[in-house]
């Protein structure tokens, strides 16, 4: 009979989730009894999301709104795929045609990496969620310290979240959200005319530490960089010169909590 599979941190992440078989749940029980420090730590991560579940039962009820339902998140991909085929055709003939080599790969296809790839997440999610008129956020500001602790623990870093009062923006709540690269937090201001900013925040393998980059596509600007591993991009339907000096802020915010 072989020896059971050593107990990773996946395996204690998916045990907080419920996302365990039987037989392996036994087995990270059986782990957790002989590791009182693991038991403890895991046993926040469930008491964390025992409360969640309860702050946020009863939006679970509530119908999915019509700009999050399948039928539109299929159209809005759609309409990315139709955005880019003009060009994946063009660069297609001008490789066959020997005008255009590896160069043309930047500019026909998406960055997958590094803080292009975080651009494009960030105004994804600004799309999806800043833009719902009905449930932007799953937690609100007066639970700010609750979503603080829940994306730090699935992002595996301490997140803070910025404050843009000094420009006239509050914070109206945050979400995990997810991309490509695995979970993100997303926070989303609004000023008095209900202009909506968003700041996202995910781990970052590749470009740990980068220059501020500004990036603008289909009425959405954003600013990116990353500090200490830790990727950062606010965005927004404002023209980018506009939202550096808060990326400035929002930089200096972070710097003095590291």
């Amino acid at each position: 009979m072989s020896a059971p599979r050593p107990i990773s941190e996946d395996d204690l992440q998916a045990y907080v989730d419920e996302a365990l078989s039987s037989t392996r749940r036994e087995e990270v029980e059986a782990y957790l009894a002989a590791h009182p420090e693991e038991a403890r730590r895991i046993g926040g991560y469930v008491a964390d999301r025992a409360a969640l579940r309860a702050a946020l039962g009863a939006i679970a009820e509530e119908p999915i709104p019509p700009e999050l339902g399948l039928r539109a998140l299929i159209e809005a991909r759609r309409t990315r795929q139709a955005y880019w085929r003009p060009a994946i055709a063009a660069a297609a003939v001008l490789v066959i045609g020997g005008l255009a080599g590896w160069t043309a790969r930047g500019v026909v296809a998406p960055p997958i990496n590094g803080v292009g790839a975080l651009s494009r997440e960030a105004a994804d999610n600004y799309r999806v969620y800043a833009s719902d008129a009905h449930r932007p956020v799953e937690i609100g500001p007066a639970q700010k310290a609750e979503l603080v602790r829940w994306v730090s623990n699935r992002v595996s870093s301490s997140v803070e979240v910025p404050d843009l009062q000094a420009a006239g923006y509050r914070f109206i709540g945050g979400r995990l959200v997810s991309t490509p690269h695995g979970p993100a937090a997303l926070f989303i201001y609004d000023d008095a005319q209900g202009l909506r900013l968003a700041v996202m925040v995910r781990p970052m393998r590749l470009e740990k530490n980068t220059a501020m980059s500004e990036h603008a596509e289909d009425g959405l600007s954003g600013v990116s960089w990353a500090t200490d591993g830790i990727g950062y991009s606010l965005v927004g339907p404002t023209p980018s010169a506009m939202l550096h000096p808060l990326a400035d802020d929002v930089r200096r915010q972070v710097e003095r909590h590291l």
